[in-house]
């Protein structure tokens, strides 16, 4: 190949037995920049009177013969039958993952999700997750760091909804000694510890608006600051986030910064709901029953036909997590309950009697503060004591919630 005037031509040499392309020898093509161009060349283009036709004695050869093929080797069209990591971009159906590290499915909807988690666990992109409570994202967070080039770097996990926004903003990016009160020494932050590897950012949707542009700052450069210094120091950090909210609705209404959103969705990747893949049941009940040590007659007996008919019949708003409960549920009475029925401490408690001699004002504060009680007792018992959670599915302010724990004395 050689530089000229108005492009780069390239020439075959004559000794050997050439490229063909499309059905027809190639000699030389040369490329030419168009008006306005700049920097670089467009792809090459063959000129007339550069190729020449096939006979009859060289078709045939060059159908077999591939460039960079030895003889006898299968030709394109036979490698592109067994090669399906080129098969969406010849247009060809991909196949179906059927497992993801610990995620199992047979429905077509959940393995596409895995085949998008295996193409990002491919890249360093960031990653958003996005599907209700229960679904297994923290599960597919740590699955895609695994299949990734940086599983033997660390995992870290920070649940966005958890901690307040000044103490986050330290957990996140740490603090230098006396940048505020009780910072008695230096800290690393989420970023720094994870250097290398993926940090995993849960409930994202629940990050304080004063801590959205800092992310950002992030994501685009790379790059934290401590609290307590002036200074910024790069860091090598794969982002994965997830959010049971539906971030476009958040940013519509104003809650949630767009060019964050952006920034976090490069590849985003849909969870779906159990009751949107009721197929999948009876696999991932067979898989939790293993992991929670179920012996064999266990798993005869809560793998019956009639048994997961049944499972599949509820509605499952947990998703994964509450049908996990349930087989827990199951193995700890040692029979098949069905979905709804209660705890065996829940339908052994007895109506509440009403006292007639209160006021109603009175009667009514008092079964309101037991209401309020027993509900978030029961709701974060639910979510693993989990408050951005529990919060979420209760369709309450996270800040309400915290304050009735503060006045039924709740710990999460």
């Amino acid at each position: 190949m050689k530089s000229e005037q108005k492009g780069a031509r390239a020439r075959a040499q004559d000794a050997r037995p050439g490229t063909y392309v499309d059905g027809v020898r190639w000699r030389q093509s040369r490329a030419r920049g168009r008006g306005g161009s700049t920097g670089g060349y467009p792809p090459a283009r063959h000129e007339p009177g550069a190729t020449e036709p096939l006979n009859r004695d060289e078709a045939p050869r060059a159908h077999r013969m591939q460039p960079g093929a030895a003889p006898g080797e299968a030709s394109l069209a036979t490698r592109r039958q067994v090669a399906p990591e080129h098969a969406e971009a010849d247009g060809l159906p991909q196949p179906a993952q059927a497992t993801f590290g610990e995620l199992v499915a047979t429905s077509a909807t959940a393995r596409a999700s895995f085949e998008r988690m295996a193409c990002a666990a491919a890249c360093s992109a960031t990653v958003l997750l996005e599907g209700e409570t229960g679904t297994g994202k923290s599960r597919a967070a740590l699955a895609i760091h695994r299949a990734s080039s940086r599983a033997n770097a660390p995992f870290l996990v920070v649940d966005c909804g958890a901690l307040p926004a000044n103490l986050l903003e330290s957990e996140l990016f740490g603090h230098e000694k006396g940048a505020f009160t009780g910072a008695i020494q230096r800290r690393m932050g989420a970023f720094e510890e994870a250097d290398g590897g993926t940090i995993f950012l849960d409930e994202i949707g629940e990050l304080p608006a004063e801590l959205q542009p800092k992310l950002l700052r992030v994501l685009e450069n790379r790059e934290i600051r401590r609290l307590g210094t002036n200074t910024y120091q790069p860091v090598n950090v794969r982002v994965i986030a997830a959010t049971h909210r539906d971030l476009r609705a958040e940013v519509q209404a104003g809650r949630f910064r767009s060019d964050l959103y952006f920034r976090l969705a490069v590849v985003g990747i849909p969870l779906p709901s159990l009751r949107e893949r009721t197929e999948d049941i009876p696999l991932i009940a067979e898989r939790i029953l293993a992991g929670l040590g179920a012996t064999p007659a266990q798993l005869t007996q809560f793998t019956a036909p009639d048994f997961l008919a049944r499972l599949q019949r509820a509605a499952w708003p947990g998703n994964v997590r509450e049908l996990r409960n349930h087989l827990e549920r199951c193995l700890v009475f040692q029979r098949a309950l069905p979905p709804s029925a209660p705890d065996a401490a829940a339908s052994s408690v007895a109506p509440r009697a009403v006292d007639a001699s209160l006021t109603y004002a009175e009667s009514r504060r008092r079964a309101l503060e037991t209401f309020e009680h027993d509900y978030v007792e029961a709701l974060l018992k639910l979510h693993g004591g989990k408050v951005s959670q529990a919060a979420a599915a209760a369709d309450m302010d996270r800040v309400y919630l915290y304050r009735l724990l503060r006045r039924h004395g709740l710990k999460s």
